[in-house]
C-alpha cells in the first residue's frame, strides 16, 4: 500500500509546485498560503530539501516590516478568485505591507517553524545549513511579532481577528462571535468557492461569507493596526490552537539557534500556560477566549485538544485528552468509518458530517494531533491514528481531498491537496 500511495502523494506536489511555491490545490486554491506551504514544506523534506526549505523562504519574501507573514501572497497569474489582491488593498492601507508582492492583511497558525526544525534535522549539506541559518532571522521577527502584538496583556493566548486566521474558517468555534457583525454596504462579489464545491451546503453561507468581508473592511478601515484593532475592532478571539502550535514552534526554534533559546523558550512557556488557563479538566479540551464578550468560547471541537501540541504538559491532562480524543466524541465515534479526528464532535450540538470546519475529518488536522501524541510519547495512539489516516487515504478515490465526510470516507472540498499529500508523505517516511 505504502509505496503507491507515496509516489501519489508526491505526484500531487509536483503538480502543485509553480517553481519555487506550491498551489494547495488546482482549482479552489490557486495561490500561496501560509501554513500550507509549512505544511507542504514538511512533505518536501522527505523528497527534496532545496524545494522544501525553498516553500519557506519564498513565502517569508513576502514578510510583511512588522513580522507579520500574511496569510496568503497571491499569484499574479490566477486572476479569477475572490478575495483579490484588490479587496485587501494591503500595500495602499499599510505601510508595513510587501510593496513587490501583494498579500492580504491576515495570518495563519505559525506552523513554519515546525517545518524548518523536520528540514534542519534532515540536512547532511553545508548550503542547506547556511540557508536555514539564513531564514532564520525571519523567523524569529515572525515569532516576535506574534508574542508582541498579538498577546495584549501577555496573557499567553494569541488574538485573531477573522475567523481566516485560525486556519478552521468556518468552525462553530466562531458561530457567537460572528452573530454580533452587523453588516454594513458591501460592494457585490461572486464567490470562489462555489464555483469549484458544487454544495453549497459544504460551504460557508452566504451571510457568514459577508461577515468575513466586512470584517475585511473594518481590518481596512483600522490600517491592518493592530493596536487600533484590539481598541475598536469588533471579532477578536483568544485562540487556543493557534497559541498551543505557537509554543510548539517557539519550542522548535530554540533548537536551530541556542543564543536565541531563552526568549524562545519565555514564549513557550507563557504560551503553555495561556492554553492550559484555558482547559477544562473536566472536558479534556481547551476552549478560546472571546475579548470582546469576554467569555470562554465553550464549543467542542478538535481545536480543544491544542495541549497536546504544547511542549510542556502534566502527564494527567495528556491522559485526559487523549481520553477524549479517542472517546465518542471523536476517534471513538460510533458508526465513523475510520477511528479518525472529526473537526467537531459527533456529539456536539453544532457537528455537521459534511459542512467545511464542522464535522469531516481533516488529514492535515490529524497530523497536528499526531504529532503531539509522539512528542508526548504516546505512541501506540499516534500509530493507530497514523494507520486509519493512511487507511483511509489509500481508498480507491480518496484523491487527497481536503477533507471527508467520518461516516462514509467520502472525499469532500479541493481534491488534490497539497498538505493532505505532504501529511502522507511525512506519516510514510516516520518510524512505526
Amino acid at each position: 500500500m505504502e509505496d503507491p500511495l507515496r509516489e501519489a502523494a508526491i505526484e500531487v506536489l509536483r503538480q502543485n509546485d509553480l517553481g519555487g511555491w506550491t498551489r494547495p490545490a488546482p482549482k479552489l486554491y490557486p495561490h500561496q498560503w501560509s501554513w500550507d506551504s509549512a505544511f507542504i514544506a514538511i512533505g518536501l523534506a522527505h523528497v527534496d530539501l532545496d524545494r522544501a526549505l525553498r516553500e519557506l523562504e519564498s513565502l517569508f519574501e513576502a514578510q510583511w516590516g512588522d513580522g507579520r507573514v500574511p496569510h496568503i501572497v497571491f499569484n499574479p497569474a490566477a486572476q479569477d478568485y475572490f478575495p483579490g489582491p484588490e479587496w485587501w488593498a494591503s500595500a495602499q492601507t499599510s505601510p508595513l505591507a510587501p510593496r513587490d508582492r501583494a498579500t492580504s492583511g491576515l495570518i495563519q497558525p505559525p506552523v513554519h517553524a515546525l517545518a524548518l526544525e523536520r528540514i534542519y534535522e534532515l540536512s547532511r549539506s553545508e548550503d542547506i545549513s547556511r540557508r536555514v541559518k539564513q531564514l532564520y532571522p525571519r523567523m524569529l521577527k515572525w515569532h516576535r511579532y506574534l508574542a508582541t502584538q498579538r498577546d495584549p496583556g501577555r496573557r499567553g493566548l494569541l488574538v485573531i481577528y477573522h475567523p481566516w486566521e485560525s486556519g478552521t474558517d468556518n468552525s462553530p468555534r466562531w458561530d457567537a462571535a460572528l452573530a454580533r457583525i452587523q453588516v454594513g454596504d458591501l460592494p457585490p462579489f461572486q464567490r470562489h468557492d462555489l464555483k469549484v464545491v458544487q454544495d453549497p451546503t459544504e460551504r460557508p453561507s452566504q451571510l457568514e461569507y459577508q461577515r468575513y468581508m466586512w470584517l475585511v473592511e473594518l481590518l481596512k478601515q483600522c490600517g491592518y493596526d493592530d493596536a487600533r484593532i484590539q481598541r475598536e475592532y469588533p471579532f477578536r478571539i483568544r485562540d487556543v490552537l493557534m497559541s498551543a502550535i505557537f509554543a510548539a514552534a517557539c519550542a522548535a526554534l530554540s533548537n536551530i539557534t541556542p543564543e536565541d533559546a531563552p526568549e524562545l523558550n519565555e514564549y513557550a512557556n507563557r504560551f503553555t500556560d495561556g492554553v492550559m488557563q484555558s482547559y477544562e479538566p473536566g472536558s479534556g479540551l481547551a476552549f478560546d477566549y472571546d475579548d470582546v464578550g469576554q467569555h470562554l468560547v465553550q464549543v467542542r471541537t478538535c481545536a480543544g485538544l491544542a495541549p497536546l501540541l504544547l511542549p510542556r504538559v502534566e502527564s494527567d491532562v495528556v491522559d485526559q485528552v487523549v481520553a477524549e480524543l479517542t472517546g465518542p466524541g471523536f476517534a471513538g465515534a460510533r458508526g465513523m468509518a475510520y477511528p479518525v479526528v472529526p473537526s467537531t464532535a459527533t456529539n456536539a450540538a453544532e457537528f455537521h458530517p459534511r459542512a467545511y470546519w464542522r464535522g469531516p475529518a481533516w488529514p492535515v488536522f490529524n497530523w497536528l494531533v499526531w504529532w503531539g501524541l509522539r512528542e508526548h510519547g504516546r505512541r501506540d495512539v499516534a500509530e493507530r491514528l497514523r494507520s486509519a489516516n493512511l487507511a483511509l487515504l489509500a481508498r480507491p478515490g480518496a484523491d487527497f481531498a481536503e477533507y471527508f465526510e467520518p461516516y462514509t470516507s467520502e472525499p469532500l472540498g479541493s481534491l488534490q491537496q497539497s498538505w493532505t499529500a505532504a501529511v502522507v508523505v511525512d506519516w510514510l517516511a516516520s518510524p512505526r
